[in-house]
């Protein structure tokens, strides 16, 4: 059965500060099982708090296992599976995000998938954390595979609306995702309009390429932020973000 010890190591670093995540996509064309070590070593010592591994469509589970070991061996944080469809499932992992698509406009990314893979999860005894994913625009390709009527950038109403009810149909964790390579992140004014309203963990991802960025949405409220594109393009960069959430004082929450 699921510990929640992944879970309870989230809840407990929130009450001291805020959070960064690292996405690593478990796709051989790019990263093959040595790369994924050394990224994963490197991310460790630049002081992530935790690694996604997902992301790809279609993966071998059998190399996204042997990729999540890669990562677990040079990384000694919670490697969390984060899954764009049931082949990405590796019940190595110290948890999995079961996730549902809402703002999708297929049924299959809302609850069919989840239900074809819910039993396999049940049985492996990988821990499980619900999570609402909601795309806002621009969305890239997850916005396009995923069919989503992605949130305008300005309908801070539909947001909320969207985290709210995430949060009382049982959610834990509510994702505000502007998609992988996208251009602007989530504006500060839909974070801010989100957390003010919002009684669990708040994840905003896509287009956070500088600490800048990085500060201007955790002091709109954002509890935990994920960086994905940029640790493939300059794991540099990507650690003076790490380096300026680690130092941002959850005081500065402009909604807290």
């Amino acid at each position: 059965m699921p510990t929640g010890k992944v879970k309870n190591y989230i809840d407990q670093t929130l009450k001291k500060r805020c959070m960064h995540f690292s996405l690593m996509d478990p796709d051989p064309k790019k990263n093959g099982v040595k790369k994924a070590a050394e990224i994963a070593g490197k991310l460790g010592e630049l002081g992530t708090d935790l690694i996604l591994v997902g992301g790809s469509t279609g993966n071998d589970s059998g190399f996204v296992r042997e990729f999540v070991s890669a990562v677990k061996d040079s990384f000694k944080g919670p490697v969390v599976m984060y899954p764009g469809d049931p082949k990405g499932l590796a019940d190595n992992a110290d948890a999995v995000l079961f996730m549902s698509l809402l703002n999708s406009r297929n049924p299959l990314w809302i609850t069919r998938l989840q239900a074809q893979y819910s039993d396999a999860i049940r049985q492996s005894g990988v821990e499980y954390i619900s999570m609402a994913y909601l795309i806002v625009e621009p969305g890239m390709k997850v916005g396009l595979v995923g069919e989503v009527d992605a949130i305008k950038r300005g309908d801070v109403k539909s947001a909320v609306g969207y985290a709210l009810a995430a949060e009382m149909l049982g959610f834990s964790l509510v994702y505000l995702e502007a998609g992988s390579g996208a251009d602007q992140h989530v504006s500060a004014e839909m974070v801010s309009a989100v957390r003010s309203k919002l009684n669990i963990p708040l994840i905003v991802g896509g287009g956070i390429r500088s600490p800048q960025a990085a500060k201007a949405v955790l002091q709109a409220g954002a509890d935990i932020i994920v960086t994905g594109t940029l640790i493939e393009d300059d794991i540099g960069k990507a650690g003076e973000i790490i380096n300026a959430i680690k130092n941002f004082k959850k005081s500065q929450h402009v909604t807290r």
